[in-house]
């Protein structure tokens, strides 16, 4: 896919915080008014199953927060994928994602190179992460969960909290963002379920000896919805407040489809509008996770679909 060639509606709004450069005949330069959110970044992790995007986005790069995440749409046949924006840059109006090639749509993306752009970015979306000094936070990450958690956790520093980051994959090929991790936290721990890099095991053990040793004031935990829900079982035996980030199946991302639709608390609360972060203690995972294998053979099936017609 290479520049766009129409407008669209969140275009527009991108339109209102960079407006199109002029030619030298004082005219506007159509192919650089046209050619919104391009990929001016793109790296591969984790062996090609994870990709970072640096997309310009002035409008949205200038308003987002930690926390907040866009919706993204790579043509007009593609689907809207939510992300949690990893990381933005407003003096160069730009935003990164960071997500793992799980089925067709983000297999479509990772076919998209530097200087091809999306069709839609929409955002930001959702309420920002809550920040405010405590005292010592541990912020917990696990899979892409450590790309959304990045920022939340530099922001969690530099107001003034002694942060002690914890990270962890299956193996050391699949860890992500160790040294900007180590960046944004007074003190890291790196775990993997095979012991090939780091601490052997699960990251809920190297929290479990945290909290035998030290006053922690809040968890934050981001990653796949087993390891959430591990760990607010475990702060919850230690009361500590703890903040999870939802990823529910989603659509419009405005509250009006009820697709993101959790329980929290034994009441329906909607990822998109209400969250996407949550009390920890209160999420119901089991519904989540039952919610989130819904499509599941649809998705493996589009994507399998998708790969042979690339071959």
């Amino acid at each position: 896919m290479g520049t766009n060639t129409h407008v669209f509606p969140a275009q527009a709004l991108n339109r209102i915080a960079a407006p199109p450069a002029e030619d030298e005949t004082g005219n506007p330069d159509l192919e650089v008014f046209f050619k919104m959110f391009e990929i001016v970044k793109r790296e591969e992790m984790a062996g090609g199953t994870v990709i970072l995007n640096e997309i310009a986005a002035p409008l949205i790069a200038r308003k987002a927060k930690p926390g907040q995440f866009v919706i993204i749409k790579a043509n007009e046949e593609g689907e809207r994928i939510p992300l949690t924006m990893a990381d933005t840059d407003p003096d160069k109006g730009t935003i990164t994602i960071i997500y793992m090639v799980v089925g067709k749509s983000t297999a479509l993306f990772k076919t998209l190179n530097v200087g091809d752009g999306y069709q839609d970015v929409i955002g930001p979306l959702g309420k920002a992460t809550h920040l405010e000094k405590q005292g010592t936070v541990v912020c917990v990450g696990g899979g892409t969960g450590i790309a959304v958690l990045h920022p939340i956790t530099r922001a969690l520093k530099e107001i003034g909290n002694r942060v002690i980051g914890i990270i962890g994959a299956r193996n050391r090929d699949l860890l992500i963002l160790e040294d900007k991790m180590r960046s944004a936290s007074n003190e890291l721990h790196v775990c993997t379920d095979d012991g090939s890099y780091g601490r052997p095991g699960f990251v809920t053990e190297a929290l479990k000896e945290i909290l035998e040793k030290e006053d922690v004031r809040q968890v934050v935990a981001i990653g796949p919805v087993p390891m959430m829900k591990f760990v607010s079982g475990i702060t919850a035996e230690y009361n500590v407040p703890t903040l999870v980030s939802l990823n529910p199946i989603m659509v419009d991302g405005t509250g009006m489809c009820g697709g993101c639709r959790v329980t929290v608390g034994g009441e329906t609360r909607f990822a998109c509008v209400d969250g996407p972060e949550f009390d920890g203690h209160k999420v119901d995972y089991d519904e989540l996770m039952k919610r989130l294998q819904a499509y599941s053979e649809d998705e493996r099936r589009c994507y399998n679909d998708f790969c042979r017609m690339e071959q």
